[in-house]
């Protein structure tokens, strides 16, 4: 349809936003690498991902010297929200975009290349490349080593930069994991359950549990001693793309430094089939291990608390899948997944 009339837009999960035909016809030039006069498109909603709203828009353009182009390109709207010890991270993506973050990527591993930013209050827009891939389920176990892999020899790239990087203020904190962990307080029924006659788990489950909860503030203090490195913060496989031996991650909007690991405790267990998670980490720590290694001067890999990540990450999530299965299923393969974390 022509970008000068109207469009309905019908959305399976939240209502979309209006494309504005200026701001599509400059974002596609910017793609094409033409000037752009007009465009005739249709959006078709992206699922998963984001708690912001992504369509994918695709259409043809008509450019100034008379040639008329294909197109796709992605259409990201945040709305303002809070994440919880995070508040900013609804903007952090546009933020980045509008910094020389983009040049610490390699065609190996990089972000979707940006062709627009937007703001207006409380909201901001991307206009970004459509990736196309294997992402998600369909990642084989050697995708997910080179993507484990690519990832450490970015965290060294940003390593040796970081002084550079440290101009570049809208990433999130150090503190954010040990933030994030400490929701699970005394008042919540989560901790109060795991520590009750009634919680099924395992005694030495509920122990290690109980452990690193009591340790943590010492196993903090020793990631605060390790190379600090940059951090995707929600590296898992549906925010992961491999496509002819590259990876392209997306959704940045949690990035910020942390200590070497924790990006791999998320591509070790988050969603990962509960009986693989002792073979995801035995494949994609030494491949993450190997390529920050050359760059960066590690403790030995055993060393680094990546299971104590994994807990502090996913541990109550369990105890939660646990508490409030609907099924003997889901109870089982929550305890299951804690016998794979215990035997790391």
């Amino acid at each position: 349809m022509s970008d000068q009339e109207p469009y309905p837009f019908i959305s399976l999960k939240t209502k979309q936003t209006a494309v504005d035909p200026e701001a599509l016809r400059r974002a596609a030039g910017s793609l094409l690498g033409t000037p752009v006069l007009r465009t005739e498109y249709k959006a078709q909603s992206l699922q998963g991902g984001t708690l912001g709203d992504v369509q994918l828009i695709t259409g043809s353009a008509q450019t100034a010297d008379g040639r008329e182009l294909p197109f796709q390109i992605v259409m990201k709207t945040q709305k303002k929200w809070e994440r919880p010890g995070d508040p900013n991270s609804w903007r952090r993506e546009y933020d980045l975009c509008r910094t020389e973050f983009h040049t610490l990527f390699t065609e190996t591993f990089r972000w979707p290349k940006c062709f627009g930013a937007e703001e207006t209050e409380g909201e901001n827009r991307l206009w970004m490349e459509y990736v196309k891939g294997v992402s998600g389920a369909e990642l084989t176990l050697n995708d997910l080593a080179l993507a484990a892999l690519e990832l450490g020899r970015f965290q060294a790239r940003c390593h040796q930069q970081e002084t550079t990087l440290r101009h570049i203020d809208c990433f999130s904190d150090f503190q954010y994991m040990q933030r994030d962990f400490a929701q699970w307080s005394s008042d919540t029924r989560e901790y109060k359950y795991l520590r009750s006659d009634a919680c099924e788990l395992p005694q030495h489950l509920k122990q290690m549990l109980i452990a690193t909860q009591e340790q943590s503030p010492a196993i903090f203090q020793a990631m605060s001693r390790l190379p600090r490195v940059l951090c995707h913060r929600d590296y898992w496989t549906e925010n992961i793309f491999v496509s002819g031996g590259n990876v392209i991650a997306i959704d940045w909007d949690c990035a910020g430094w942390s200590a070497p690991g924790e990006d791999i405790a998320s591509l070790v267990a988050d969603e990962t089939p509960a009986g693989q998670i002792g073979a995801y980490y035995r494949r994609l720590l030494p491949a993450y291990y190997t390529g920050i290694g050359e760059s960066i001067k590690l403790p030995p890999m055993d060393e680094l608390p990546i299971r104590e990540m994994i807990l502090f990450k996913f541990g109550y999530r369990l105890v939660q899948q646990l508490m409030f299965a609907e099924n003997q299923a889901s109870k089982d393969e929550a305890v299951l997944a804690l016998e794979e974390i215990v035997a790391l």
